[in-house]
């Protein structure tokens, strides 16, 4: 059941993220200040989904993975260290200074630095997150495959 579990959370983390990071960069490339203000409001709110998921699928994987020795396990916690670092260090703060600016209509140079840097960091985190869920599907055929022909 926790492989289930850990594969549903860390895919809809996933999910959340890059629906976050495509309506930020559509409505920055193609949107009205009105949509800009609409995405940014959106995001800090779906953190209700987004923040229990990664908690799930953190603690799920660390549960799973707790003492296995194999380098891909190795591999995916030291990820999710940089995965959850960037979230609660960049993005997250990031999410709600954007959506205070974005309310204000205060779009000035230092919310397009920010916006900049919360698109990067976003895209880093999509890009950890794949590979993590890439090494977690190679480790659950591994361990069917060792269960089968046992």
């Amino acid at each position: 059941m926790k492989p289930k579990i850990h594969a549903f959370a860390g895919g809809l983390g996933l999910l959340t993220i890059c629906i976050f990071w495509t309506a930020t960069v559509a409505s920055e490339v193609f949107g009205s200040i009105e949509h800009i203000v609409l995405v940014k409001g959106a995001i800090l709110r779906g953190m209700v989904i987004l923040i229990p998921a990664l908690a799930v699928a953190g603690a799920s994987g660390f549960a799973l993975g707790g003492k296995w020795k194999s380098p891909l396990v190795a591999r995916k916690k030291r990820r999710m260290k940089f995965i959850a670092g960037n979230g609660l260090l960049i993005l997250l703060p990031s999410a709600f200074f954007l959506a205070t600016r974005a309310q204000a209509q205060n779009f000035d140079e230092i919310f397009v630095a920010v916006q900049a840097v919360e698109i990067i960091a976003g895209a880093v985190n999509i890009t950890l997150m794949s590979l993590n869920m890439r090494d977690g599907i190679a480790l659950s055929k591994r361990k069917t495959a060792a269960t089968q022909s046992a």
